[in-house]
């Protein structure tokens, strides 16, 4: 006893000496890799790094817009800050106007005049009112200051085919009928680029309750007057599953799939499973840290679960699969409306979004967009906004980290996570994925879900060969680290520097809870 006491005692004081917490018992994993680089995969589609941005709390509101007379810096009343962050992590596709807010729009309520639009109730977020000052053409000029697609839901739940195909041609119409006049005489000349439109929004649920025989029928009415051609190109979204609700797909791909171009998908990582009592975006420790990677890796059996039924109704794989929602969700933070849906986000969140990429490029022969909720201020927010000030979350840098994988084409990565065990929760340590990019480098991604352990992985490279290597690497000390209002980001990439090549291995020593991305050239 007394020896084994003592030996546990230089430990302990040896993990102190290192800096390391006494209590953690940190390690370093070993695995091991192999890239195929000769067996290139589906190209990865930029849309998989879309955004969704609703008509909820301030995602919108002091999110996007502030109006033309503010005095936050703004182009014709959106704001110049959050463009610029927007341009910068290459946001390729922008979905509006919701969520359940789509099916009670009116979209007439939002062109004309400001002064002269009406103001609605928001009733499905926290009662607010909504004043119409961002509507249509607002939408449109702020995706294109981005540089981003407009993907633009359609009220299905409480509207009718009529007010879809006026709104559309509204948009999109290049000729002298009456609505293209009037999108000319409020201020855009040219047709609007619209290439996704989504034909109702979780319309078994807030967007009108409706079983998937019944949406299916209605879809096939909307469809017949979305007069899809060379005026309106758009891909047809239609309103799919909430997250293992694979009879949803089901049926609807079974009933409706020569009338849609692609169908929706929903899933929310919540680290307790319950709605009621979802956890903590700050504060929390290492048993919520495991649920909530547990939690957010059931996507890929759900990915899994879906594809396998559109391939049984679709097996060209003509329908693409949009995960159009998908994000952390926590309880509010304390003291703001329940409505809002206002979270903190920390370097968890960035491991999260990361961890989802790496799956999302393993179905990209399927899944062609996906958007997280939200862009700002709302749930998995990139970027938080207080006046005319702006924070970019860990979500943020993680996207800015993968935009090379945008447009790249997948390698695969054949590759064996050692499991841990987590307070409780096993989890694989790591997610991977590899692709070559445009510019002609191959990417590897590493997202470590582990909070204690560094990962040493060992990639054997096959037929790449490989001269140099480089990276970034998005950590901190703490598991809630976040970047605060006013303050140096402490949760950005710096230069990764735990790579190196030696004949045709590379090894990456991946610290914890860690994203990596490296370019091999």
């Amino acid at each position: 006893m007394g020896k084994r006491f003592l030996g546990a005692a230089v430990a302990l004081l040896a993990m102190a000496a290192a800096g390391a917490p006494v209590g953690v018992q940190a390690a370093e994993l070993a695995a091991t890799a192999t890239l195929k680089a000769d067996q290139p995969g589906a190209p990865i589609s930029r849309y998989i790094y879309g955004q969704f941005s609703e008509h909820l709390g301030a995602g919108i509101y002091d999110g996007v817009w502030v109006g033309t007379n503010s005095k936050i810096p703004n182009v014709r009343g959106v704001r110049t800050d959050v463009v610029t962050a927007l341009k910068e992590a290459h946001v390729p596709v922008i979905r509006w106007p919701g969520g359940c807010f789509a099916d009670e729009y009116r979209w007439r309520d939002g062109i004309g005049p400001r002064d002269k639009r009406p103001s609605r109730k928001n009733n499905w977020w926290g009662g607010s009112p909504e004043t119409n000052a961002f509507g249509t053409h607002e939408f449109m000029d702020f995706a294109e200051q981005v540089g981003a697609d407009p993907y633009v839901s359609i009220n299905v739940g409480s509207s009718d085919p009529t007010e879809m195909r006026e709104w559309i041609e509204y948009m999109t119409s290049p000729g002298d009928d009456t609505l293209a006049q009037e999108r000319r005489a409020n201020g855009r000349d040219k047709p609007f680029k619209v290439p996704f439109i989504g034909i109702g929004n979780e319309s078994w649920g807030c967007g009108g309750e409706m079983t998937p025989e019944y949406y299916a029928n209605e879809y096939r009415r909307f469809s017949a007057f979305f007069h899809k051609n060379d005026d309106n190109p758009a891909v047809r979204v239609a309103s799919g599953a909430n997250a293992f609700n694979t009879n949803w797909t089901d049926v609807l791909t079974k009933n409706a799939g020569k009338f849609m171009d692609a169908i929706s998908l929903h899933y929310y990582t919540l680290p307790t499973g319950n709605w009621d009592k979802k956890g903590a975006a700050t504060g929390f420790d290492k048993a919520a840290w495991g649920k909530t990677m547990a939690q957010t890796l059931r996507m890929d059996d759900l990915i899994k679960q879906h594809v396998a039924v559109m391939d049984k109704n679709d097996p060209s794989k003509r329908i693409g699969l949009y995960v159009d929602e998908w994000g952390t969700w926590y309880d509010v933070e304390p003291g703001t409306n329940p409505g809002h849906l206002y979270q903190l986000n920390t370097l968890r969140d960035g491991v999260v979004a990361a961890a989802n990429f790496n799956i999302f490029h393993h179905y990209t022969d399927r899944v062609k967009m996906t958007n997280i909720a939200q862009t700002i201020n709302v749930l998995q927010a990139m970027i938080l906004t207080k006046g005319d000030q702006i924070v970019l979350t860990p979500t943020y840098y993680a996207y800015k980290m993968y935009v090379p994988f945008q447009d790249s084409t997948a390698i695969p990565l054949d590759v064996t996570a050692p499991e841990i065990d987590v307070a409780g929760t096993k989890i694989p340590a790591f997610n991977a994925s590899a692709a070559k990019g445009k510019d002609g480098k191959t990417y590897i991604a590493v997202a470590n879900m582990s909070p204690d352990d560094g990962v040493k992985l060992s990639v054997t490279l096959g037929t790449l060969k490989a001269k140099a290597v480089s990276g970034q690497v998005l950590t901190a000390d703490k598991m809630d680290a976040m970047n605060a209002f006013g303050a140096k980001p402490a949760v950005a990439p710096v230069a990764f520097k735990g790579a190196k090549l030696s004949g045709d291995k590379l090894t990456l020593d991946v610290p914890s809870k860690s994203v990596v991305v490296v370019a091999v050239e």
